[in-house]
């Protein structure tokens, strides 16, 4: 098993993204396989995709919901997708995380419509 499919396995996985000054910031999220990526969504203007517009570099490791790491670090390059991508993921992420993905999905798309919501591909070293 790569580490991409025990990533993709798990129900969150802890996506930790870096400042300008190299502090860690980590963020317990949803994450599914996307081909080559591991692909996770978030809000459109959170602190992380600030963070992946300024560089790509970040870690991935299995966590639980509250974001306490249960295996190890795995570096990684993380890029917003584009709108049709983000729908993409979504779709995924409906199909992984079943009732809760959707009802989750379905009150953001309420609350801050289709655009406030972007998708980000990581991908990992082996």
């Amino acid at each position: 098993m790569t580490t991409l499919d025990r990533l993709a396995a798990e129900k969150y996985v802890l996506l930790t993204t870096f400042r300008k000054d190299g502090r860690a910031v980590p963020t317990p999220v949803w994450a599914v396989r996307d081909g080559d990526a591991l692909a996770v969504w978030t809000v459109a203007d959170s602190g992380k995709v600030k963070r992946i517009r300024r560089s790509g570099e970040v870690t991935v490791a299995p966590c639980d919901v509250r974001g306490r790491p249960h295996g190890p670090a795995v570096p990684g390059h993380a890029s917003l997708c584009d709108p049709a991508h983000t729908r993409r993921i979504r779709d995924l992420l409906k199909q992984k995380y079943r009732l809760i993905g959707r009802l989750s999905l379905l009150a953001s798309r309420l609350r801050r419509g289709e655009g406030g919501t972007v998708g980000i591909r990581v991908t990992v070293a082996d």
